[in-house]
């Protein structure tokens, strides 16, 4: 494959909206999980700042059809926004736009399954069908920048965001497109999802300083809580100077599927993946952002893989669920955020409750992975600039 240039990207989440104070909020070795209590259910969340709540209602209220769309379409579109001003990109240019959410619109869906189920009539609102479809995310977004390019929307659960890059990648090496606007959106923080994560036992209880214990292989219960945000990133061909950092080499498997939620001990689908990144890779892997969601199958199976594919040459791993839980389809693109301001500061973060943790000798290629239900494994290696 050709490298392909990241000139740009924007993200919201927890952490903050911009290069800094992201930076900044990973630089506190402290989580940002509260607690969310609605009428039956409660659980630990990442959620954005009052601040960015703030932006996201004015944007909103900006436009009058902006007023009927879900969360996810809102915040998909204010980093489009962003992404699109830091890699100099303008309006109305020509540009494909694939960008994925694992749930879609949530909060609208269980709205309008409430009212449905408690009309008398049987009755639902006239907007139930063009607002909760999933395609709604880049298609609102292209049409608020203008862009005159292909417009993809889809959901591979919680490796979405990273399927989006591949996507990008691929649509660019074909020749199909110069430009690719990537990512995911996911705003989970609902009652009925909360309940999903903790019917099948994953969910972490509000205990300690970290509650949610990502790379912690003693742990004895499953640690994993929810988070919403966004991140998309601007892909373009080739080497330009403009580049925060290059895709050098990407990999992707699908495990055969055992189980709704489980992959293998070993974690078959995410050694295939690497392996494949690895093949078209020109350098050592300095360090891996894990995708590790806080579950002993989860953290332990990934871990495994790894051991498996380097062996004595194990690069310093890291992930950043402690301290946001986990975005779903959003996961992998907070975690590439995570990798590019690595590069970029040449500096690693770790993870404060791990006191045996490897640190790198250098940063210069990062590798991220990500997997869904299912096992649908995804690795992409960033080269520094």
């Amino acid at each position: 494959m050709d490298i392909i240039s990241i000139t740009g990207y924007g993200s919201l989440s927890a952490l903050g909206n911009s290069n800094d104070s992201v930076w900044k909020s990973y630089k506190k070795e402290q989580h940002f999980l509260e607690v969310l209590t609605f009428d039956k259910v409660s659980g630990l969340v990442s959620k954005l700042p009052k601040d960015l709540e703030i932006e996201i209602d004015a944007l909103r209220n900006s436009n009058s059809k902006y007023q009927n769309l879900d969360r996810t379409v809102l915040m998909a579109i204010y980093v489009g926004r962003k992404a699109i001003k830091s890699a100099n990109w303008t309006c109305k240019s020509t540009f494909g736009i694939n960008i994925g959410s694992s749930r879609g619109a949530t909060s609208l869906f269980e709205e309008f399954y409430d009212d449905f189920v408690n009309n008398d009539l049987g009755k639902t609102h006239p907007l139930t069908s063009p607002t909760t479809t999933l395609g709604n995310l880049s298609t609102w977004v292209a049409d608020d920048l203008q862009s005159q390019g292909p417009t993809i929307s889809h959901s591979i659960t919680c490796s979405t965001g990273l399927h989006a890059v591949l996507n990008g990648v691929a649509w660019i090496n074909s020749g199909m497109s110069d430009r690719f606007l990537v990512g995911a959106t996911e705003a989970p923080n609902t009652a009925f999802t909360i309940a999903q994560m903790q019917s099948i036992k994953i969910y972490a209880e509000n205990k300690g300083s970290f509650p949610s214990r990502s790379l912690d292989f003693d742990k004895k219960r499953n640690t994993m809580c929810l988070g919403e945000g966004a991140a998309v990133f601007c892909l373009e061909k080739g080497v330009k100077e403009n580049a925060l950092a290059y895709i050098e080499s990407v990999g992707y498997a699908t495990e055969k599927l055992k189980h709704n939620i489980s992959i293998t001990d070993d974690a078959d689908c995410f050694q295939d993946s690497m392996k494949m990144a690895l093949k078209n890779s020109e350098g050592s892997i300095d360090v891996i952002v894990m995708h590790a969601p806080g579950t002993i199958k989860g953290d332990t199976s990934e871990y495994n893989a790894i051991t498996k594919v380097f062996g004595e040459h194990m690069p310093a791993i890291t992930s950043n669920k402690w301290k946001i839980g986990h975005t779903l389809g959003t996961s992998g693109s907070l975690s590439m955020e995570l990798a590019l301001l690595m590069l970029e500061h040449q500096e690693f973060i770790g993870i404060p409750y791990l006191s045996d943790l490897k640190y790198p000798e250098k940063i210069n290629r990062i590798m991220v992975n990500a997997v869904g239900f299912g096992g649908n494994a995804v690795s992409i290696v960033l080269k520094r600039k």
